[in-house]
C-alpha cells in the first residue's frame, strides 16, 4: 500500500558512451544491452541507474520505486492528481506506472528489499572529553585505501514546477510521508518505514527533470576521497564537501556531461516510524547546506527545461 524505497533512475541521454564513462568513473559497474546501459551498485543485481544512449538531449524518463499494495495505490493515483498509464513502448508492462500532476513518470513495482549493508568499523572522532581512539592514527597513508565504490542508491532529487504538488501525490497516492521542507522551494519526502530521511526529493523549477541521484559511502572520508577521484576524472563541476542541514549527510556533489549531478553521501538521519518524526520548515539558508564551499552558480539549473547542454 506504499512506497518502501527506490530502485532506480532511468535517463535519456545522446552519448552512452559519455554516460558510461561518467558512472563508471564514479565506481558502478556496467552491463550494456541494445543501446541501454544498466549501472549497478558492486555485489548488487539490479540496476541504480538506466541510460538510453542516442537521444536528443538528456532527459529524466522515470523513477523505479520498491512499492506493495500496487492496487491500492492506482485507486488513490487520480484523488492526488496523478494518473495511471500504460507502461511506455519498450518498457516491461510489470507493476503500476503512473504519472504526478507535473508529468513526472514513475514505475511502482513489487521487489523484494535489497540485502541489509554489512556493517563497517565505526567512525572515530576524539572529542574534548571523548576519547575514542587511543595510540593509533586515524589515518592510514593515501596509497592504502582501495578505489571507493558506491553501496547502494539512496536518494534522488527531482525538478519540480510544484513542489508542493508533487509533495501531495507521493504521500497522498504513494503512501510517502513528507520528512522536511524549506518553503516550497525544496522538500523532502521518504518512506513510512525504516527509511533514510529522504527517497525522493523536490525542487522547484519552471519543469520537471532530474537533479541528481545520491550514493551511499561508508564515512566522510569516503566523501571527500571519492568526490575527488571523480572530479580529477570529470574536470566538471563539483559541490562539497559540506554538510546538509535537512538529512545532515555529508555530501559531495561532481556534475555529469549533460549538468546534472552524482552525490556521495554519508551518516544520513534514519527515520525508523513516520509516525514519530515532525516534519520541519526551514528557512531558506538552511535549504541546501549547514556548511561548505559556495554553490555553484548553475546547481540548481534545469537543463532540461531549457533545452541547452551544460
Amino acid at each position: 500500500m506504499a512506497v518502501h524505497g527506490i530502485l532506480s533512475v532511468t535517463l535519456d541521454v545522446p552519448s552512452l558512451d559519455e554516460g558510461v564513462k561518467f558512472y563508471t568513473d564514479a565506481g558502478l559497474e556496467a552491463v550494456i544491452e541494445d543501446g541501454i546501459a544498466h549501472l549497478r551498485c558492486v555485489g548488487q543485481d539490479r540496476s541504480s541507474i538506466i541510460l538510453r544512449g542516442g537521444m536528443a538531449k538528456k532527459q529524466l524518463h522515470h523513477v523505479a520505486l520498491r512499492a506493495d499494495g500496487l492496487d491500492e495505490i492506482a485507486s488513490r493515483t487520480e484523488d492526488a492528481g496523478g494518473q495511471v498509464v500504460p507502461a511506455p513502448t519498450g518498457f516491461a508492462d510489470n507493476g503500476l506506472w503512473v504519472t504526478d500532476p507535473n508529468g513526472t513518470l514513475f514505475h511502482l513495482i513489487e521487489h523484494p528489499a535489497d540485502p541489509d549493508l554489512a556493517a563497517t568499523p565505526p567512525f572515530e572522532i576524539n572529542g574534548p572529553g571523548r576519547i575514542t581512539r587511543i595510540r593509533r592514527s586515524a589515518m592510514l597513508p593515501a596509497t592504502h585505501y582501495a578505489r571507493v565504490r558506491p553501496l547502494r542508491l539512496g536518494h534522488v532529487l527531482l525538478f519540480s514546477p510544484d513542489v508542493m504538488a508533487s509533495v501531495r501525490f507521493v504521500t497522498e497516492a504513494l503512501g510517502m510521508g513528507l520528512a522536511d521542507q524549506a518553503q516550497d522551494v525544496i522538500a523532502f519526502t521518504c518512506a513510512r518505514r525504516n527509511s533514510d530521511h529522504h527517497v525522493l526529493a523536490f525542487a522547484k523549477s519552471p519543469g520537471i527533470g532530474f537533479h541528481h541521484a545520491s550514493f551511499q559511502v561508508v564515512d566522510p572520508d569516503e566523501v571527500g576521497r571519492a568526490g575527488r577521484a571523480l572530479l580529477d576524472k570529470t574536470g566538471r563541476g563539483d559541490w562539497g564537501v559540506g554538510r546538509h542541514t535537512i538529512g545532515s549527510n555529508f555530501f559531495h556533489y561532481i556534475q555529469d556531461p549533460w549538468g546534472s549531478w552524482f552525490e556521495y553521501y554519508s551518516d544520513m538521519d534514519h527515520i525508523d516510524d513516520y509516525a514519530l518524526w515532525s516534519p520541519t520548515n526551514y528557512g531558506m539558508e538552511d535549504s541546501l547546506a549547514n556548511w561548505g564551499p559556495a554553490v555553484p552558480g548553475d546547481f540548481v539549473h534545469n537543463y532540461e527545461v531549457e533545452g541547452t547542454n551544460a
